[in-house]
């Protein structure tokens, strides 16, 4: 099992309603790592998210870090979760994670379609990501 997704799904149990959830995710948004202003362009732009989301990474000593912001609060919350699962992984780890905790906190079904597109645009370019450090060209 994943320590930090079933952390996560334990945060998340507390709070009743999606209200209180989307606050939580709004203070998580808080703690995610600034991603270098030289990053904050198209290239590092996530195609098919409703709000604007530049994603990052790099690999260090066989792990990958990411960095990540966005112009919505509720996104911010969103990749600060992806970002805390997928950080101090290998490649290997990340392309091959399930991701358990979007459906155990029941994030994707209270998400519009839109936001839900976006989510999964963020995983798959973080997984690309991986995906190229697997092959050695990050």
């Amino acid at each position: 099992m994943d320590a930090i997704q079933d952390a996560i799904i334990d945060e998340f149990s507390i709070f009743d309603d999606w209200l209180d959830k989307y606050d939580y995710l709004i203070s998580l948004s808080e703690q995610l790592p600034e991603i270098d202003p030289a990053h904050r362009t198209d290239q590092y732009l996530i195609n098919g998210c409703q709000s604007r989301v530049w994603i990052d990474a790099r690999e260090e000593e066989g792990k990958l870090y990411f960095t990540a912001d966005s112009d919505a609060i509720i996104t911010k919350g969103i990749i600060a979760l992806l970002i805390r699962v997928m950080n101090g992984r290998t490649a290997r780890e990340v392309l091959d994670l399930e991701l358990y905790f979007i459906q155990a906190i029941g994030l994707e079904s209270n998400l519009s379609p839109t936001r839900a597109n976006g989510l999964l645009a963020m995983i798959k370019q973080m997984k690309l990501y991986a995906l190229a450090c697997a092959n050695k060209s990050c």
